[in-house]
């Protein structure tokens, strides 16, 4: 039977050899992605036997930062410190995309917030306005068209009545002639 403790943490004891000291020290410079130069300055300083407080400090992350350094070392080496794990969430949109590409192809959407009900009502899902215009331009490749609004069709008899009642001929008045004034 084992037990565990809440507090308990397995010690690490991490070893170097000169040629793992001398990867550190020349890739801690030269890795082309800043964490993980970051993480290869924190072994490189494990390595010249600093405390942990001050390579946290010097390295300028938590403790807790720094030992999943070093567990990321000790499973895998140099070579498991090159590593770059970024959470990315995918959105749960991703699985209907296909499904919405294909209605709003066929009936698009006359602003953002009809997409979102029309979302809403495909998949079951509930967006703001932004996540939905976020999805649709970035992962479905569509766009906002830019459109005016067209006048009802209007009545000639009535605008020309109004032309009439309406039209002072300020047209048909000459313009005065710029005439210089002398101070």
């Amino acid at each position: 039977m084992v037990f565990f403790s809440v507090g308990y943490v397995a010690m690490l004891r991490l070893t170097f050899t000169e040629t793992e000291a001398q990867a550190l020290s020349h890739e801690r410079f030269h890795h082309s992605h800043p964490r993980v130069r970051r993480k290869m300055e924190a072994l490189w300083l494990k390595s010249q036997g600093l405390a942990h407080q001050d390579i946290a400090q010097l390295v300028n992350v938590s403790g807790k930062t720094l030992r999943s350094y070093f567990q990321h070392y000790a499973d895998g080496g140099v070579a498991g410190l090159k590593e770059i794990h970024f959470r990315q969430p995918q959105s749960e949109l991703l699985a209907h995309q296909e499904a919405i590409t294909t209605y709003f192809s066929a009936h698009p959407p006359a602003s953002i917030n009809e997409a979102v009900d029309a979302i809403r009502v495909l998949t079951g899902l509930t967006r703001s306005p932004t996540q939905v215009r976020l999805f649709l331009k970035e992962k479905c490749g569509m766009k906002r068209l830019k459109t005016g609004t067209l006048p009802a069709k209007a009545d000639p008899d009535v605008q020309e009545a109004f032309k009439k009642k309406n039209s002072n001929h300020a047209w048909l008045k000459p313009k005065k002639a710029n005439v210089p004034c002398s101070l």
